[in-house]
């Protein structure tokens, strides 16, 4: 059984983030006592833009620290890699990643118990947040973006709680996979459809495969990871 010690829980209020001063809550920082935790997130945990980010299938954020010693190599000293919360996750552990974590996996945290619906798809405000035009497309194209998951069972978590694997419904599609199918290998039709029919995965990601099935194109990623109109 997957037993993994949590090293941070975070929750962030809505702020002005970078030079643009767009509302957002991505910037979270760490809670020393038990948090509430309901189908829509973490009490105290704000969005800055509620149509693209939060809601029932992005209630937790949850990113790897063990990619932050990636980034360093990649982006040299930052004060945002000295400790977790840089990619505006609620959860920090080291023992899991995308290439081990699977959609539809179910994991207890405190009295909760949340289900991997999607991975992230980086948008322009990790270029803001990092002061760096192209971090976005960076994060995207390394496959380092962290995963989301819906709330199964509300419950309360705190700081010293641990995630705890209770079940697997489809490991076989794994978060790299998925991953690689969205932005390597991005009209591969037995992916794409494995991908539509995926039902442990969020709505919003099998209608994205689907839609590439029945135009057989790549959509146009500029405006979600420039936000340039």
């Amino acid at each position: 059984m997957t037993v993994v010690p949590l090293l941070s829980l975070r929750v962030g209020a809505v702020a002005p983030l970078g030079a643009r001063g767009v509302p957002s809550g991505i910037a979270k920082s760490a809670v020393a006592g038990p948090l509430a935790l309901s189908l829509t997130g973490f009490r105290g945990d704000e969005q800055g833009d509620t149509v693209r980010h939060g809601g029932p299938e992005k209630a937790v954020h949850h990113y790897p620290f063990e990619h932050y010693a990636a980034w360093a190599r990649d982006l040299g000293a930052h004060p945002l890699l000295a400790s977790p919360g840089a990619f505006g996750e609620n959860i920090s552990t080291t023992g899991l990643t995308e290439d081990t974590v699977a959609i539809g996996d179910v994991f207890a945290l405190g009295t909760a118990v949340v289900e991997v619906s999607q991975g992230r798809q980086p948008c322009w405000k990790l270029n803001e947040r990092f002061g760096r035009a192209e971090m976005a497309r960076t994060v995207q194209s390394t496959g380092r973006t962290g995963w989301y998951y819906r709330v199964l069972q509300p419950g309360t978590v705190t700081p010293a709680d641990r995630l705890m694997l209770l079940d697997r419904k489809a490991p076989e599609w794994t978060l790299a996979r998925i991953w690689r199918a969205f932005y390597i290998d991005t009209l591969n039709r037995e992916e794409l459809a494995g991908i539509a029919a995926l039902k442990p995965l969020a709505a919003g990601w099998q209608a994205h495969a689907a839609r590439r099935l029945e135009n057989n194109r790549v959509e146009d990623w500029t405006r979600r990871l420039t936000g340039s109109t």
